[in-house]
């Protein structure tokens, strides 16, 4: 089938890939010159494991990127909806970047004489597909449903492995209006061995939201739970390692850790906040997980001062600096409010990550940035792990070229060692 995919960010460019991967044919739609035309020339232009080669696969045969809304519109059966919907200032979800896709995509529609089926895979609160983009894509196309189709299709990608859970996905869900739209958008992933769960755009739209906010509050809870186990002096890794092996609980997101991050977790469980206060409801818990994640990695600079009281002019070396490892995105990442308390307690701060520098550099200009750990480190006062990259847990003797060989474990990346002074956040 012919597929036009409006937004070339993380979903929407993995989305293109893969939908050219089962042999449809792709047109990627984006109002940013340079990213259309890297993807014109194979080039993603973010980082994902195995898009790059995705990429050089398809481009020029069943992939291919415009501006052109009209040009993608008349030449595809079906539009995916994948523009980003970040957090306005109340935390709330900021709808600004649908709604102008939305209103393109209804001009471009009203030329269209076939059928078409446009299908929102950006995240969004209930009732968005229903009350906010159907109407302006009425309005601007001059149809009704029956017309065209509507339907609301979820994604559950982790950023790092966006590909691999893109062709094995544990669920597939299609909301719609109409069953002729439902089973067009079904039909598309046929070439998958999973089964599409089929239901309305506002359960879909909700079952998206409940699926982060649920691993997110596992992740909170489990800190909450190894904080209370450090000052008890427990290793709560081998508490959760206890718990996870219940059926009902499972081993996953419950390792301790300096919390979540990343452009879902906070920015989803935040939007069902406001939803939830639109329709007078007050989530208390969902509140407590975003409260628990915050403080979170300030417990790191807490550790630190026990240990060094005054930390102006000390080196500090950051390892980690993406939200988690195999990606080099910075968003929401627990690093940032660590690095800055850092810098207004006047330490020096060495930083090094894999993949996300240039991203972090963008926020803080003025440190001191690293293309290797032992760098880092070099004539370092302590050093605070911060992301879960694997070369982190093979660190050894690269710590005895610091000046004080003190190490705050945000990830559980090492373990305690008599030549070093080891102090686990949650452990």
């Amino acid at each position: 089938m012919k597929i036009s995919v409006i937004g070339t960010g993380y979903v929407g460019t993995v989305s293109a890939a893969c939908f050219a991967e089962l042999g449809h044919e792709v047109i990627c739609v984006d109002i940013d010159p340079s990213k259309i035309d890297m993807l014109n020339r194979g080039v993603p232009p973010i980082y994902e494991d195995g898009l790059s080669e995705l990429l050089e696969k398809h481009v020029g045969k069943n992939l291919s990127a415009t501006s052109n809304y009209d040009y993608a519109i008349n030449n595809s059966d079906v539009s995916f909806i994948c523009v980003g919907t970040p957090s306005d200032n109340e935390g709330n979800i900021d709808l600004d970047i649908v709604k102008a896709a939305s209103a393109s995509l209804g001009k471009a529609l009203r030329k269209k004489k076939e059928y078409h089926v446009i299908v929102v895979k950006s995240t969004v609160v209930p009732e968005t597909t229903e009350k906010v983009i159907l109407p302006i894509i009425e309005k601007e196309s001059g149809k009704s449903t029956g017309n065209f189709g509507i339907s609301m299709n979820p994604e559950f990608l982790r950023e790092g492995k966006a590909v691999h859970d893109f062709m094995n996905p544990d669920k597939i869900v299609v909301g719609s209006l109409d069953k002729r739209s439902g089973d067009i958008v079904a039909s598309l992933y046929s070439g998958l061995n999973c089964e599409v769960t089929r239901t309305n755009p506002r359960t879909a739209e909700m079952i998206k939201y409940v699926n982060n906010s649920f691993l997110a509050t596992k992740i909170s809870f489990s800190n909450e739970v190894g904080n209370i186990c450090k000052e008890l002096g427990i290793d709560t890794y081998e508490v959760m390692k206890a718990v996870g092996k219940d059926f009902r609980i499972g081993p996953h997101f419950l390792n301790s850790g300096a919390g979540f991050g990343g452009s879902c977790f906070p920015k989803d469980v935040k939007a069902l906040i406001g939803k939830a206060k639109e329709v007078g409801y007050e989530p208390a818990l969902l509140r407590s997980v975003i409260a628990v994640n915050e403080i979170q990695p300030m417990r790191m600079i807490t550790l630190l001062k026990n240990k060094i009281p005054d930390l102006k002019g000390k080196k500090i070396a950051v390892l980690g600096l993406a939200f988690k490892n195999d990606t080099d995105d910075i968003r929401e990442s627990r690093s940032i409010p660590v690095i800055k308390e850092l810098i207004e307690e006047g330490a020096i701060v060495s930083a090094y990550d894999k993949m996300a520098i240039e991203n972090m550099r963008r926020i803080f200009p003025d440190i001191e940035y690293y293309n290797s750990a032992i760098d880092a480190l070099r004539g370092a006062d302590a050093c605070l792990i911060m992301t879960e990259w694997n070369e982190f847990k093979s660190l050894d003797t690269e710590f005895s070229i610091m000046k004080n060989r003190l190490i705050i474990d945000g990830r559980h990346m090492q373990s305690p060692r008599k030549d070093v002074d080891y102090v686990g956040l949650c452990w």
